[in-house]
């Protein structure tokens, strides 16, 4: 994918009109690249019927692309600066609603106008809190049914990890759905560079958890725990992050047919439904 000299002078001159200086603090690295733009809107297949909550438009120029593609849009945007040129540049997208606000702070799901509907989410996330903008936008109990994501490389990696390599990101997002990379992004394709690679991955929701919702928190107890100090053996993280004796926990891995010598990180997601079966059977009164 080749950058566009176009859409890199077009940003700069946003910029200069409305004398922003990109924010550090904010991690805002504003996207230059046609061609990325086209992956993301294709990727998150916008449709006439559909509403799309975006995170982080910065000056538009995604949020545009999917006002012209999807039925309504809503933009979460935290930067007064950047929410004064969206209403400035934007001001012919009858289908776009703005929001200044935190989006950690919102619930996604109450911010488009039909409350019942599902929804999809574009978002060129700030890297330091992914992780947070995800958990959140999952925990609700109306989830998205697709979101394609801006995100760090490395990130990109943990969440489409397979066993053997996966992460309490990873299993706290694929028990809600299927990620796939869809493409990777220089750093020359930001104005300003960020200090990283990046990529876009997509995110499609599952009808239901693949963990029961009846067992979702004590799951979460105890993938947490799990890797809470994953360089220790299973029944050893487990232990301290339940405080309970390593014996005790052994036991209930054994039960589970999971060998408690194993790590965190290699257990997959049936492993992982299977031991809070047990754990709720054998130890919650």
């Amino acid at each position: 994918m080749s950058m566009s000299g176009n859409t890199s002078e077009q940003v700069r001159a946003l910029l200069r009109r409305h004398r922003i200086k990109p924010s550090k603090g904010l991690a805002q690295n504003l996207l230059v690249d046609d061609g990325v733009y086209e992956r993301i809107v294709q990727a998150a297949e916008p449709t006439a019927s559909d509403h799309v909550l975006e995170v982080g438009p910065g000056l538009g120029l995604l949020t545009r692309r999917l006002c012209q593609a999807a039925g309504s849009v809503t933009a979460v945007e935290l930067d007064a600066r950047m929410i004064s040129a969206l209403r400035s540049e934007l001001a012919d997208c009858a289908n776009l609603t703005l929001v200044e606000g935190d989006i950690l702070e919102l619930d996604p799901a109450s911010l488009h106008r039909d409350a019942t509907s599902a929804y999809k989410v574009a978002a060129n996330l700030p890297y330091y809190i992914t992780s947070a903008v995800l958990r959140h936008l999952l925990a609700g109990e109306r989830r998205p049914e697709l979101m394609v994501l801006m995100v760090q490389y490395e990130v990109a990696q943990r969440l489409t990890a397979q066993p053997g390599q996966l992460s309490l990101l990873a299993l706290s997002v694929q028990v809600y759905g299927t990620t796939e990379l869809i493409c990777r992004v220089p750093r020359s394709a930001f104005v300003p560079e960020p200090n990283v690679a990046s990529a876009v991955v997509r995110f499609r929701a599952y009808e239901q958890p693949r963990i029961a919702p009846d067992r979702l928190a004590l799951f979460f107890r105890l993938v947490k725990a799990g890797f809470g100090q994953r360089r220790k053996q299973l029944h050893n993280s487990l232990a301290a992050g339940m405080h309970l004796e390593a014996a005790l926990v052994a036991q209930q891995l054994v039960r589970a047919g999971i060998e408690p010598t194993r790590r965190a990180e290699t257990l997959s997601l049936p492993e992982w439904d299977a031991l809070t079966q047990v754990w709720r059977e054998e130890l919650e009164p």
